[in-house]
């Protein structure tokens, strides 16, 4: 990816003609067939879940770990 700016606003998603649209951030403008939207679609979603689940873990990195309640010791 030759782009390192970051979006924060989600595309708009239309369906004319048999025509899947998509019009974004920074001039997205793309026709696919229903076919290659729908696996775009489910590619979008697993970036989205990975990309997630990375803030999460870096958020849990900053944090300090809880004690240990355990009263087995």
């Amino acid at each position: 990816m030759t782009d390192d700016k970051l979006y924060d606003e989600p595309s708009h998603v239309t369906a004319k003609d048999g025509v899947v649209e998509v019009k974004g951030p920074d001039a997205v403008d793309v026709r696919m067939t229903p076919e290659a939207a729908d696996e775009t679609s489910g590619r979008l979603l697993d970036g989205a879940m990975k990309a997630q689940g990375q803030k999460v873990m870096g958020q849990r990195k900053g944090a300090k770990e809880p004690p240990n309640t355990d009263s087995d010791e």
